[in-house]
């Protein structure tokens, strides 16, 4: 195929991807349309539950391997859309929909990329895993395609970045706070006011001093999101619960994290993992040489992936605008598609493993 109909074949792709729901954990009726396309391609596709892959007809055994990774799933469709989020709409240059942006924009360039580089004699074998359980951190999702398909040495990482390289992304760290008191009535200032506790926590983190600050992802970042507590006006509350989003640098371990705030509140903080480290490709490793190489833009991303599954190098790279991702009315530019698929094709074409 030449690059306008794998244009066209990825932007067609794309429209029935969208039309299908795949929220994190339910994704079996969009692998299953996935499967069927690769197939009607001739790619010989297999499943990993609902992880959809493919290798390269052309891969020959000892030779390293690059795997092209992307994910199915999606968020729950964010308030405020205007239109039906699973009818795909092609509009003044743009492709709307669920998950259209984040990051079915890379998902697809990535299929019509491998699908012209099987045709490609390449000094390195290609692997093609397009996970499920990316969004929720499912332990169904990359994980499990790893433990059956461990031979990728590294791995391109397809998330909307502008087709800017990452050579490095931050951790994330997610800790439940939960503070106790003991109810009583307002009137009669009964009780201990867990909401007073946890707000005096909260305080703690938001200027809880991260001393060491990383010459390549600056400091730690930790925002309180949600909050919790009371029943009705003349109760005092006596439970309240909070939510951290923590992003590490790689100068402090999740763990270190917890054990630093956690010693200095009152509530009980947990972690929903510890796994979660920052990730980055090392100086000199052949993606960062080729990035620089083809004088590509390369950058520290603020946001996880499924990177921080891979355990291997990586870079994270894809069409589309990471702040369009789980936004109301989400949407990729159509141009966006063509850049993606050209863009990975020249990426790994130049690539030397």
């Amino acid at each position: 195929m030449d690059t306008l109909a794998l244009y066209h074949y990825a932007v067609a792709l794309l429209k029935g991807k969208i039309a299908i729901p795949a929220l994190s954990g339910m994704e079996t009726a969009a692998a299953d349309y996935l499967w069927a396309q690769l197939a009607l391609a001739g790619l010989s596709p297999f499943r990993i539950g609902n992880n959809v892959c493919a290798r390269s007809p052309r891969n020959r055994a000892g030779r390293p391997g690059l795997m092209l990774n992307s994910h199915i799933d999606t968020v729950k469709a964010a308030a405020g859309y205007t239109q039906n989020p699973f009818e795909p709409q092609e509009r003044d240059g743009k492709l709307y929909g669920l998950g259209s942006n984040d990051a079915g924009a890379s998902l697809v360039a990535m299929i019509a990329g491998f699908r012209y580089l099987t045709t490609v004699d390449l000094p390195f074998n290609l692997l093609l895993a397009l996970s499920c359980e990316e969004e929720n951190s499912g332990a169904g999702g990359l994980t499990a395609v790893l433990r059956e398909w461990p031979e990728a040495d590294c791995a391109i990482v397809g998330e909307p970045t502008g087709m800017k390289a990452a050579v490095g992304e931050r951790g994330l760290l997610v800790l439940d706070g939960v503070a106790q008191g003991v109810t009583g009535h307002a009137a009669r200032d009964e009780g201990t006011n867990a909401l007073y506790i946890a707000l005096q926590d909260i305080d703690y983190i938001r200027q809880y001093p991260f001393t060491r600050t990383s010459p390549l992802m600056g400091a730690v970042k930790a925002t309180v999101t949600m909050i919790s507590a009371g029943s009705q006006h003349n109760v005092i509350p006596d439970r309240c619960t909070f939510v951290v989003d923590v992003r590490p640098n790689e100068c402090y371990t999740p763990r270190e994290i917890l054990t630093l705030l956690q010693g200095g509140v009152r509530s009980e903080l947990q972690a929903r993992s510890l796994a979660h480290r920052c990730s980055f490709t090392p100086d000199g490793h052949p993606l960062k040489r080729c990035a620089e190489r083809l004088g590509l833009d390369v950058y520290i991303s603020p946001t996880t992936s499924d990177w921080v599954r891979l355990h291997r190098p990586a870079i994270k790279m894809g069409p589309g605008d990471p702040a369009r991702s789980h936004s109301a009315d989400e949407f990729v530019y159509l141009h966006e598609i063509e850049d993606g698929i050209d863009g990975y094709i020249r990426f790994i074409t130049h690539l030397q493993l």
